[in-house]
């Protein structure tokens, strides 16, 4: 079991550490935020707390110190009452009013006092009574009555954080307007939840020994816990400052797919129409590959494909589009799909068309070959993914005329 502590508390210590480093940046601009400093401290507290987890260091601090123990104390003062109290002042500060939090907090710090003050009391008397240095502190010495309540003293207090950890990120976290927030919530209460199941089998370690049971057997619940929670309370408390970023991205990537996959399409149109590019030095290939501000770029793609279309309007054939319709019907196409293979046929043929007899036109008073696209909603999304469907079909036709007959 050592060997499986020896690999996930540092693990757990770097991910600690990884989020200070994260989170430190923001201390010069938002200094008297009191939710990014309960943060500092709470991750602080937390990495402290895995450190001496590891076996090795812990059995370090106690020789060099020559306290037996004294590394146990650390790692549930630090990582158990400390952490939890801070992790709840972060939230009461994103949560309530100022006001509202400010009180909140005080009465978190000063039950957290109050906690540590008793476990520290029955640590002393249980060192002094002897029992000398114990691998598994809690586990091994859980009989004993002061570590029977240091046990249970810690455990009350961290896992009453962790229930109003959980309590308050499903609460919030179901009216939180900003979606990034929202997930963070969620991922918290996550985290919280898995460290509550190591509360919980803590606790059962009083009554497993009353009945002779060993709760080492099942101590690879302790490694397994607070790994998945600390990496669920990571996320989810700087899940806030990071995912509107990922939001931005995300976004810039989509675009940027959108854009090249209308490219062809785009490039047909208006090497047609060439007066409907508002920069043309923007259709090299190098801006291509580097569009420059993407949403901006597939903004003004959209409207030229569709200014394109609106200027090819004269030479489609009402006759290509009903042929085109049947011959898609006949494939299984239905829907959308088939509006975009007709739309997509009708301009093909268009482009061939206007190449052949650039000054003639389609005479008659019908209906265009095919309609115009128009959102009900005026959804630019809605416009993008259609040209999208357009732009598939388009360039999975035939090349030529000769392919095609």
């Amino acid at each position: 079991m050592n060997g499986v502590k020896g690999v996930v508390f540092p693990f757990c210590a770097a991910i600690c550490l990884l989020v200070l480093l994260y989170k430190v940046r923001d201390i010069r601009i938002h200094r008297k935020d009191p939710a990014l400093v309960a943060l500092l401290v709470a991750f602080s507290c937390k990495g402290a707390s895995f450190a001496l987890s590891t076996p090795s260091v812990s059995a370090a601090v106690d020789a060099r110190t020559g306290i037996p123990n004294l590394g146990a104390l650390g790692i549930h003062l630090f990582g158990g009452v400390a952490s939890s109290a801070a992790i709840l002042i972060a939230i009461a500060y994103w949560v309530y009013p100022p006001d509202e939090a400010c009180r909140k907090a005080f009465w978190r710090l000063v039950s957290s006092a109050l906690c540590a003050a008793v476990m520290l009391t029955m640590w002393f008397v249980a060192g002094s009574a002897g029992g000398g240095r114990a691998t598994h502190y809690l586990l091994q010495q859980a009989h004993r009555p002061p570590v029977t309540v240091y046990l249970l003293v810690y455990v009350t207090a961290f896992g009453s954080g962790m229930v109003e950890i959980i309590r308050l990120c499903w609460r919030f976290g179901r009216v939180a307007g900003r979606q990034w927030l929202r997930r963070g919530l969620y991922a918290t209460g996550i985290g919280a939840a898995a460290y509550l199941v190591y509360c919980i089998d803590r606790a059962s370690a009083v009554v497993a020994v009353q009945f002779g049971l060993n709760p080492l057997r099942w101590e690879l619940l302790t490694p397994l816990a607070n790994g998945i929670g600390i990496s669920f309370l990571a996320v989810g408390l700087t899940m806030p400052s990071w995912g509107q970023a990922t939001s931005e991205w995300h976004r810039k990537v989509r675009n940027f797919i959108h854009y090249q996959r209308l490219y062809a399409l785009w490039r047909a149109l208006t090497e047609a129409h060439p007066h409907v590019v508002l920069e043309p030095q923007h259709s090299a290939t190098f801006a291509r590959i580097m569009p420059g501000n993407i949403g901006y770029r597939l903004y003004r793609e959209v409207i030229e494909i569709q200014d394109g279309l609106l200027a090819l309007r004269p030479y489609m054939d009402p006759g290509i589009a009903a042929r085109a319709r049947q011959s898609a019907r006949q494939t299984g196409l239905s829907g959308e799909a088939l509006r975009a293979a007709v739309q997509a046929t009708v301009l093909r043929q268009a482009l061939w068309a206007k190449q052949a007899a650039p000054g003639m036109r389609r005479t008659g008073d019908g209906p265009p070959a095919v309609q115009p696209y128009a959102s009900r909603s005026g959804d630019y999304g809605a416009e993008v993914a259609w040209l999208l469907s357009v732009a598939r079909a388009f360039s999975n036709l035939p090349s030529s005329r000769r392919s095609s007959s």
